[in-house]
Parts: C-alpha cells; sequence; structure tokens
C-alpha cells in the first residue's frame, strides 16, 4: 500500500491527484501547517529530515520531491498510463516539464509572493520579478495554445507536476493574461480524478 505523507495546502495534492488518475490504493498520513507560522509541522522530519511534503512509502522505498515522485508512480505502477513511450522524442518533452515546473517556473513565482510581504522595502525587486514571472508564464500559455494538454490531447503526469504552477499563478491573479493557461487550469481541475483527490486530501485553498 502507497503512503502519501499529505500536508495540508501544499504540493503534495497533486500526488494525491495522481494516484486517483491511476487508480491506485493509498493511505493518507495527515500533516496540519502551523496557523501562525504556515509552516510544516517538525512530525514530517520523521519520514524527511528536510520536514517537507510530498514524502510516499512504497513498500521498503521512500520517495521525496514532487517530480521524483510523479516519475517513480508512472514508472513503477502506471502500466504505461501518462507518460510517452520512453523512446519517443514526446518522453523528452515530458521529462522537460517534470523538472520545468520546479527547476524554472516555481523560483519567480515564490519570491513574488515573499516580497510582495516586504512592502515598500521589496519594490527595487518587483519589476525583475514581475519580468521572469511574464516570461515564464507566458511560454507556458504558449505550449498550451494548441492542444488541451502540454503533450497533446492527453493528460500526462507533466500536466499533474506542472498543475502547482498554473494554480499558484491562479491565486496571485496572474491568468486573465494568459487565456490558454487559464483554459488549462480550468480543464484540469474540472476532471474527475482531481475532484476526487480533493475529497480526499481535505483543505486546499489552490483550487479556489
Amino acid at each position: 500500500m502507497i503512503i502519501v505523507h499529505h500536508l495540508n495546502n501544499s504540493r503534495s495534492q497533486r500526488i494525491l491527484w495522481l494516484l486517483e488518475e491511476l487508480g491506485l490504493p493509498y493511505e493518507i498520513k495527515r500533516y496540519q501547517r502551523d496557523p501562525k507560522t504556515n509552516l510544516a509541522p517538525p512530525e514530517l522530519k520523521a519520514i524527511n529530515a528536510l520536514g517537507k511534503s510530498p514524502v510516499i512509502e512504497d513498500g521498503a522505498n521512500v520517495v521525496i520531491e514532487s517530480a521524483a515522485i510523479v516519475d517513480y508512480l508512472i514508472r513503477r505502477h502506471g502500466d504505461g498510463r501518462l507518460q510517452p513511450d520512453p523512446a519517443t522524442a514526446a518522453y523528452d518533452q515530458y521529462v522537460q516539464w517534470l523538472h520545468f515546473a520546479e527547476g524554472s517556473a516555481m523560483l519567480p513565482l515564490m519570491l513574488n509572493l515573499y516580497v510582495g510581504r516586504l512592502g515598500d522595502a521589496g519594490a527595487p525587486l518587483h519589476p525583475r520579478i514581475e519580468s521572469e514571472v511574464a516570461n515564464y508564464l507566458g511560454y507556458l500559455n504558449e505550449a498550451l495554445g494548441h492542444t488541451p494538454y502540454l503533450l497533446g490531447d492527453d493528460l500526462s503526469g507533466a500536466d499533474i507536476q506542472m498543475s502547482f504552477i498554473g494554480e499558484i499563478a491562479k491565486a496571485q491573479g496572474k491568468l486573465p493574461a494568459y487565456p490558454h493557461l487559464a483554459a488549462w487550469v480550468q480543464r484540469f481541475q474540472a476532471r474527475p480524478a482531481y475532484r476526487q483527490a480533493l475529497e480526499q486530501g481535505g483543505e486546499y485553498a489552490f483550487a479556489k
């Protein structure tokens, strides 16, 4: 049985969604953020020394990092679903999207969030951050301009991994400028497996 160490309002929600898309049985071990600091509880360090979520246990295997978990679950349990054939060029694009989410796109969005809390002290950084946000969201919007999902007509693990980028952008009020990106977020949030994962995972502000 796969165990998901799930933190409320976190990237681990997309792992629950992946498991629902794959139809795999799983258990949830729940953790709640501190209401004052919004940080994960120290109990998470018992399974991940970094104290971060998501984490999965699959028998003796413990896997951290969202992209690694997406790859692991699809490779080990997907039976060919939710990823292209590894011998194709589409698979190379798929791997690029898996890493693009956290390797490139997430940083300016997180900086936008944190620097915004500094008020006037953060003002000098805003133009550069906004430029980078526009660069990455524009790139994603263009990629979604001709197909409903990142790799074509069908959902893949790339969409699941990238979903948090779209949801953070939506929470920051960025989507009106990126109609293809906005339509993609609306499309994947309407999927039955996504809605079922919300029921299983509980509080998740980014589904609004």
